[in-house]
C-alpha cells in the first residue's frame, strides 16, 4: 500500500512542486496527480499549493505547473518526507542560502533549466511548467515515500454529515462540496469551481483543514519593504477537521518535532482517511 494514499502499489521517490495559485495562474495542470496536496498562505494573505508527487503516481500529460518561487513554511512540511527532490521556480535572495543548505534536492531552474518550459495559456510569470520525469531522472536520490503519519481505512464512528465545508485564508477560502456521485470532496476556490486543464474540477475524498498559529517569517524574511512574510509552524499540535465521505470530523492534530510525521487523531484514536489524494489545508487560527 503507498504510504500516502492508501491505495496498492509500490511506493516511489518523491517530488514536491510549489505550484502558483493566483487567479491568473489558474487552471493548474497536473495537481490532480499527487498523492498530497497542501494549500498555504503566502504574501498578501493569497494562497499556494505544495504538492506532493510519487513517482510512480505522475499525470499522465507529464506536466506540472504553473511552477512558482518557494516559502519559508515549505522546508518545515518537507523534512517529514525526508531528503526530496524540491521543484520551485526562484525565491526570495535571503532565502536562497537557507534553500541551498535545506535538506532537499534544489530542482529550480538554476539547477535544471531543461526540465522547465514556458506554456501557452498564461503570460509569465504564471506559464512555466516542469516535466517531472525529467526532474526525476535529473535528481535520482529523492527519497522513497514513506510513512508521514496518515492511517487508512473505514471512516471511524462519530463525526457530523457535512455537505459543504470552507475554509479560509486573509485573502483566499477553499470550499468542499461533497459528491456523493464521485465519492469526494470537489473544491471551489474563492467561490468559484477549481478547474485544472487535463482532470476537470480539483477534488479528493480526504481534506483535513490543518489549524496552524500563523505567524511571520521567523528569519526576518519580507515580501515588500516593511511587511514580513506569512508562516505557517506545522511543528507542535492543534485543532485538525478532518472531511471524508460526506462527514467532519473534529479531532487534533500533533507533531512533536521537524523529523516526525503528524499524527491526525478523533476521540482520542487515529483518524482514518479514505484511501486516495489527500488535501491539507493549513487554515490560520
Amino acid at each position: 500500500m503507498s504510504p500516502l494514499t492508501g491505495l496498492p502499489g509500490q511506493a516511489g521517490r518523491i517530488l514536491a512542486v510549489k505550484i502558483d495559485n493566483i487567479v491568473d495562474a489558474r487552471p493548474q495542470t497536473g495537481i490532480d496527480s499527487a498523492d498530497v496536496v497542501y494549500a498555504i498562505e503566502a504574501e498578501g494573505g493569497l494562497s499556494r499549493f505544495l504538492a506532493v508527487f510519487d513517482s510512480n503516481h505522475l499525470p499522465p500529460g507529464n506536466r506540472i505547473g504553473p511552477v512558482r518561487s518557494a516559502r519559508e513554511s515549505d522546508l518545515p512540511v518537507l523534512q517529514q518526507y525526508g531528503k526530496v527532490d524540491f521543484a520551485y521556480s526562484g525565491a526570495l535572495t535571503r532565502f536562497l542560502p537557507v534553500l541551498a543548505a535545506a535538506n532537499v534536492f534544489n530542482c529550480s531552474p538554476l539547477q535544471d533549466s531543461p526540465s522547465f518550459f514556458r506554456g501557452q495559456n498564461n503570460v509569465p510569470p504564471y506559464n512555466q511548467y516542469l516535466v517531472p520525469s525529467d526532474i526525476l531522472r535529473d535528481f535520482p536520490d529523492s527519497a522513497t515515500a514513506t510513512d508521514v503519519g496518515f492511517r487508512f481505512g473505514n471512516a471511524p464512528s462519530g463525526g457530523v454529515p457535512t455537505a459543504t465545508f470552507t475554509a479560509t485564508m486573509p485573502a483566499a477560502s477553499f470550499t468542499f462540496n461533497w459528491s456523493a456521485g464521485q465519492d469526494k470532496y470537489l473544491v471551489a476556490m474563492d467561490g468559484a469551481p477549481a478547474g485544472t486543464t487535463d482532470a476537470g474540477q480539483m477534488g479528493a475524498p480526504t481534506i483535513v483543514v490543518q489549524k496552524v498559529a500563523e505567524t511571520t517569517s521567523p528569519r526576518g524574511f519580507m515580501d515588500s519593504p516593511g511587511v514580513l512574510s506569512p508562516y505557517a509552524p506545522t511543528i507542535g499540535s492543534g485543532q485538525a477537521i478532518v472531511l471524508r465521505d460526506g462527514k467532519a470530523y473534529d479531532g487534533t492534530w500533533s507533531r512533536p518535532d521537524a523529523t516526525s510525521g503528524t499524527a491526525f487523531d478523533f476521540a482520542g484514536q487515529p483518524m482514518t482517511f479514505h484511501p486516495g489524494q489527500v488535501w491539507i489545508v493549513l487554515e490560520p487560527e
